[in-house]
């Protein structure tokens, strides 16, 4: 046990520094394995390499097809078109609030969170300066709309979260509606409601839109119509859920109307397919990294302990569930790392616990999802670094807002539904 507590220190502490999981997360493998008894080159070179492997090979395909997609949406301008119509239905005295809708939009309909970031900062600089609203409030929106109920709550998402869940526990992407639903209503409503009062307080306290050096306004001219982005959009998300193909045909089918609906800027799609292929690579090696680190844990004498105590617990399993999985996501600063990591070693007894206390699969596979992203937004987080970068802004200017929409506001919704789920509300 101890091993692997300090292993998870050394991982938390130097990914929160800033350094690459890619050498970290074997750097904290080995830590566990030389501690937990086992051989430190067998660990590194089959045990650790064996996790790493296993899950590239499993998800590359997922990894590589949404990837492209997401450039795809991006590069064609149908991801900044579909954005400036939501912006546009909803109005700049809703700034923040269209904001959060085109995110929630994008990423629903498959794209890929950090694409969205890039497609949707333009269009919030205008909204944001049309309203006198401070650019602080920039990341904090866009957090709550991609990184949070779309990402995680809502049934039928494509996002890499839902799909991972829906293959450890045998269930679908559709899994636990009722569940999936309330937690999304809880980040929504209580993000938004939250943005609101920041907005209000920091107007009152003198501060307003302030320019940015490369600022520039994004005209329509050169974009697509809304509704070739909308339509791509859609097919992946019908294709999943209703007609039940596998996701890379879903979002094959994606990319497919990107291309027929766009043929005349073929020139671009090289370039798209080329920036999303190198995407995913480091994309799939960071959570295969994790992954790695997890396998190692997984093969020392104390993690059986480890398993025995999370769930030993009392009560719902669900509880044991919901924190294992919040508290590496925590640790990995990944949330489909970190739900990877716990459902790869716990999610056989999960599903016996399941069976034994009359719970439902899909019960476990919501309660995964939703508690996959309430503390993977650490300041430490690749994504919320990224967001931060893009915005031109510092976690002193913006990430208690983050830390709001996308920790504490998802750990309520987490701790609802895992009191519902316990019940027999899926």
């Amino acid at each position: 046990m101890l091993s692997i507590l300090l292993g998870l220190i050394v991982l938390v502490f130097l990914a929160y520094k800033g350094y690459n999981i890619i050498w970290v997360a074997p750097v904290a493998a080995m830590i566990v394995a030389v501690l937990g008894g086992l051989e430190l080159f067998t660990a590194y070179t089959e045990t650790y390499m064996d996790g790493l492997v296993g899950f590239a090979k499993s998800w590359f395909p997922i990894f590589l097809f949404g990837a492209v997609f997401g450039k795809m949406m991006e590069i064609t301008g149908l991801a900044s078109s579909v954005a400036k119509i939501l912006a546009k239905v909803i109005g700049s005295k809703r700034a923040i609030l269209a904001v959060v809708i085109s995110c929630a939009v994008l990423t629903y309909g498959g794209v890929s969170l950090f694409v969205v970031v890039f497609a949707i900062y333009p269009l919030a600089l205008e909204l944001y300066k049309e309203a006198d609203i401070t650019r602080k409030l920039i990341p904090g929106a866009i957090a709550l709309g991609a990184f949070t109920f779309t990402m995680t709550a809502l049934p039928g998402s494509p996002q890499l979260n839902n799909l991972i869940a829906a293959r450890y526990l045998g269930t679908t992407a559709m899994a636990s509606p009722i569940l999936g639903i309330i937690a999304a209503v809880i980040m929504l409503v209580g993000g938004y409601l939250y943005l609101s009062w920041r907005e209000k307080k920091l107007r009152a306290a003198g501060e307003h839109y302030t320019s940015v050096d490369d600022e520039r306004k994004q005209g329509d001219e050169d974009l697509p119509h809304w509704i070739f982005g909308v339509i791509p959009l859609v097919a992946v998300v019908i294709t999943l859920n209703v007609f039940e193909w596998p996701a890379i045909a879903a979002i094959g089918i994606g990319i497919v109307l990107i291309v027929v609906f766009n043929i005349k800027q073929w020139k671009k799609f090289i370039t798209a397919i080329n920036d999303g292929a190198s995407g995913s690579v480091m994309a799939i090696m960071n959570t295969s990294a994790a992954v790695g680190f997890g396998s190692v844990v997984k093969a020392v004498p104390g993690f059986a302990t480890l398993t025995n105590v999370l769930l030993g617990m009392g009560g719902s399993p669900l509880v044991s569930e919901a924190i294992a999985i919040t508290t590496l996501a925590g640790a990995t600063g990944s949330s489909s790392g970190g739900m990877t990591i716990a459902l790869e070693a716990l999610a056989e007894k999960y599903l016996e616990a399941a069976s034994a206390m009359n719970i439902s699969p899909e019960a476990f596979h919501r309660v995964a999802t939703v508690a996959s992203g309430g503390l993977d937004s650490l300041p430490h987080c690749g994504a919320v670094i990224t967001l931060l970068a893009v915005c031109k802004l510092t976690h002193k200017d913006s990430y208690t807002d983050i830390g709001v929409v996308t920790c504490v506001i998802p750990i309520a919704a987490v701790i609802v539904i895992v009191a519902l789920g316990s019940i027999g509300i899926v």
